[in-house]
């Protein structure tokens, strides 16, 4: 894979068993802040998933959207979109119904110095949200952030861990999902919070780093040494096939990939690729941000794409030149720093 069309025809890719899924639910769906990381593919995947099944269904992305580009791509693609500031209350006001919402906005990147504009994306506004949605299902994009550290060979947080989040940006995405919850207790509001780390696209994510770090014979840091990842296209799936489990109270969805991800050896998996040398300094950490999805694995069956096959997608992309975006994940951060 070495083109951005390849990656999008891929992410965007529906299965069976996601079209038979959005065919058990009625009404449009709605992405609210689309123009991040995964929304446009999302809104694909949802829109190719309801074209292949012949389902009576439009697809709605609300954004800012700052880059007329990138709201142009998405109407292209057969998403109906609008523009529309979620803070400014009267534009919230103002937008149409959906049965269904995937709720994607939020703000992690920036939290330092900016606080309080974090609290108000991530805690506030999902207040207004809930009330004008009560009557719709409702996914919570949310975040493995929130819980504890775990010991690396625990085999990860399940839903049963208590949330312990380190940082502001965790804790306000706790905030976020405690709002929502207090909104389906009181309008019995069907919800699924869907705590996702870390997906992958070839143009940012985990592997993608340690790829470059690898290909430039830079140094990679051990300390974080294991992770979690998922490839986008299944989280992206995930994400619409999770408006079939929503509950209220809501159900709780951890989304990653089975493995424990070892950073040395994804490293050593791309030098052998490259013919290089990884290069490494520290040691790995007794605990690092791990979460355990299996119960999201017993619903949906296990991540189509294997890690093995993400390796071998993001050694291509790097050893072609694709395209990247400057989004780190800050898969490293140990302090809630974001």
């Amino acid at each position: 894979m070495n083109t951005v069309e390849q990656l999008l025809a891929v992410l965007t890719r529906p299965t069976e068993e996601l079209i038979q899924d959005l065919a058990k639910i009625d009404g449009d769906i709605m992405l609210l802040g689309v123009g991040g990381k995964m929304g446009p593919t999302l809104a694909g995947l949802a829109v190719n998933a309801i074209r292949e099944g012949g389902l009576n269904k439009k697809v709605i992305g609300v954004s800012r959207f700052s880059n007329p580009e990138a709201r142009q791509e998405l109407a292209d693609v057969g998403v109906e979109t609008i523009s529309c500031d979620l803070l400014d209350d009267a534009a919230l006001q103002a937008l149409p119904h959906a049965d269904n919402m995937i709720y994607m906005a939020g703000n992690k990147f920036g939290t330092t110095g900016r606080e309080h504009f974090t609290w108000a994306m991530n805690a506030y506004l999902p207040g207004r949200v809930a009330e004008k949605y009560k009557d719709s299902r409702i996914v919570v994009f949310s975040s493995g952030n929130i819980y504890p550290f775990m010991p690396v060979r625990s085999g990860g947080a399940d839903e049963s861990v208590a949330p312990e989040p380190i940082g502001e940006y965790a804790q306000s995405t706790l905030g976020r999902e405690r709002i929502f919850e207090y909104h389906s207790h009181k309008n019995s509001t069907p919800m699924t919070m869907y705590r996702l780390n870390y997906a992958i696209d070839m143009r940012y994510g985990v592997l993608l780093e340690i790829a470059k770090a690898v290909n430039e014979g830079r140094a990679i840091d051990l300390t974080t040494g294991y992770a979690n990842v998922i490839w986008q296209g299944d989280a992206n799936s995930m994400a619409l096939r999770c408006l079939t489990l929503c509950s209220a109270p809501p159900t709780i969805m951890n989304i990653t990939g089975p493995e424990t991800l070892s950073i040395r050896w994804a490293a050593n998996q791309f030098a052998a690729r490259f013919g290089k040398e990884a290069v490494f300094e520290g040691a790995e950490a007794e605990v690092a941000l791990l979460n355990n999805a299996s119960k999201s694995h017993q619903a949906f069956g296990y991540p189509k794409v294997s890690l093995l096959q993400m390796i071998d997608w993001t050694a291509e992309w790097v050893q072609s030149g694709g395209s990247t975006w400057n989004k780190p994940t800050h898969f490293q951060e140990r302090k809630g720093k974001f």
